[in-house]
């Protein structure tokens, strides 16, 4: 029951982790420029750690939590309009 508990919430996590970065995308791109293969890379690498969180019971779901999490930051900086931020701060 701990293990699918654990499985349930990493799972829950990941949902709201990719449909805040979708909406965050959406505000800032709009439909013509939404970057459909990050969040494809998204959904593809939540289905792989809520998959390794099910097959090992020694990891932690913060630690998977706090993997995805990190995951998410380092697919949204290469986005286009993260990337279009950036130069514009800089340049």
């Amino acid at each position: 029951m701990k293990k699918t508990l654990g499985t349930m919430m990493v799972a829950g996590i990941v949902v709201l982790l990719t449909a805040t970065f979708s909406f965050a995308e959406y505000a800032a791109a709009g439909v013509g420029s939404f970057p459909y293969f990050q969040l494809g890379c998204l959904i593809v690498g939540g289905m792989t750690i809520i998959s390794l969180k099910h097959k090992f019971e020694r990891m932690y779901t913060n630690e998977a939590v706090g993997a995805f999490a990190l995951y998410t930051v380092l697919v949204a900086l290469f986005t286009n309009p993260v990337i279009d931020a950036i130069r514009g701060m800089v340049g």
